[in-house]
């Protein structure tokens, strides 16, 4: 039985998503799978692609083969580059927390940028308030 790591497509007509899924090379693209890892969007914009990476290394690791496309999504997401660090002797776990640690990092700067940005449109949305107040006060 070869496994493979593919997309399994789910959506409606011309609005594609995929589930990134592990199964049996025999069976449909839609058909039985073995486990979930993932989903890929590419209607959104920016494309949307979650794929749990401990899962698709340990997949990796034991033998499945990714098609092109997943492949592709995950060089994008570094994933095979910390499959051939693992084939190299380096351990799942400090591997894992390097992508737990980089996720944290990514949200703290995503999360840094709008908190600033809406602080300011407050104070200005204050300040607007303010003069539109007092200038009722002084026509009154």
């Amino acid at each position: 039985m070869m496994v493979k790591i593919r997309l399994r497509r789910t959506g409606a007509k011309r609005q594609p998503s995929y589930r990134v899924v592990i199964s049996d090379s025999r069976k449909a693209r839609d058909g039985r799978f073995i486990e979930t890892i993932g989903f890929y969007n590419p209607t959104t914009e920016p494309t949307t692609v979650n794929i749990h990476e401990d899962r698709a290394l340990y997949w990796l690791s034991v033998g499945a083969q990714p098609t092109d496309v997943v492949k592709k999504l995950l060089n994008n997401a570094g994933t095979m580059d910390k499959l051939s660090r693992l084939k190299q002797g380096e351990a799942l776990e400090s591997l894992l927390a390097e992508a737990t640690d980089n996720e944290v990092k990514a949200q703290q700067n995503h999360e840094e940028v709008p908190s600033s940005n809406t602080e300011t449109v407050e104070e200005e949305v204050n300040e607007e308030a303010e003069v539109v107040a007092d200038e009722e006060s002084e026509a009154a």
